[in-house]
């Protein structure tokens, strides 16, 4: 099943997958995470392969409460 709010549909291969934040290899697959957030009036989004990665992520996004 093709999740429809990604633009990583199920044809998607390594070399056009998104990279990881963390250490740059493919985003894909049922590892891969991603975190999105508003800043100002840009949306800014990382994606990780695995969540191993997304918890070494040094976190950008700004504080709540800034």
């Amino acid at each position: 099943m093709v999740d429809p709010t990604s633009d990583l549909e199920e044809d998607v291969d390594e070399e056009s997958a998104p990279r990881c934040a963390v250490c740059g290899g493919p985003a894909l697959g049922v590892g891969r995470r991603t975190v999105t957030w508003v800043d100002g009036d840009a949306v800014r989004h990382r994606h990780f392969c695995t969540q191993d990665c997304r918890d070494d992520w040094t976190d950008e996004r700004p504080s709540a409460g800034d």
